[in-house]
């Protein structure tokens, strides 16, 4: 969905959902209304996981990324910021979309947990069998 100068686009990973705004710039990212450094702090291999899309279609320092994001953990909203910042790349330029889609960054992982089932302790894990 191209606005012309702005491009915007949602990712998803377990329950983390990214909403990512993309316009032309020089390469900053900005999370939650933080620098990417500062909202990731010392996270080196989720900050290099969020910018695969980037490193791959050589678009490093030509867009400036706005993301919000929600729910999850931290390594959960690195992959929905990834996923997010993949569509909104397509969505600017779809001659990218080939790479992204051979290196799986346009699929949505859909690995969630499972739900606990009732008369176990967890979603598949039984309590202790005693014979006696």
């Amino acid at each position: 969905m191209g606005y012309g100068f702005q491009w915007h686009a949602v990712g998803k990973r377990k329950n983390a959902t990214a909403r990512i705004w993309m316009r032309r710039g020089n390469g900053n990212i900005v999370v939650n209304k933080r620098s990417l450094d500062t909202y990731f702090g010392g996270h080196e291999p989720l900050k290099m996981l969020l910018a695969q899309p980037l490193t791959l279609t050589e678009t490093t320092n030509s867009f400036d990324i706005y993301v919000n994001v929600q729910g999850g953990g931290i390594a959960g909203q690195a992959g929905a910021i990834r996923h997010g910042i993949a569509k909104a790349l397509v969505a600017a330029n779809l001659e990218l979309r080939k790479p992204l889609k051979k290196n799986g960054f346009l699929t949505r992982d859909a690995r969630i947990k499972e739900r606990k089932k009732y008369g176990l302790r967890g979603a598949r894990r039984r309590f202790q069998f005693s014979k006696r």
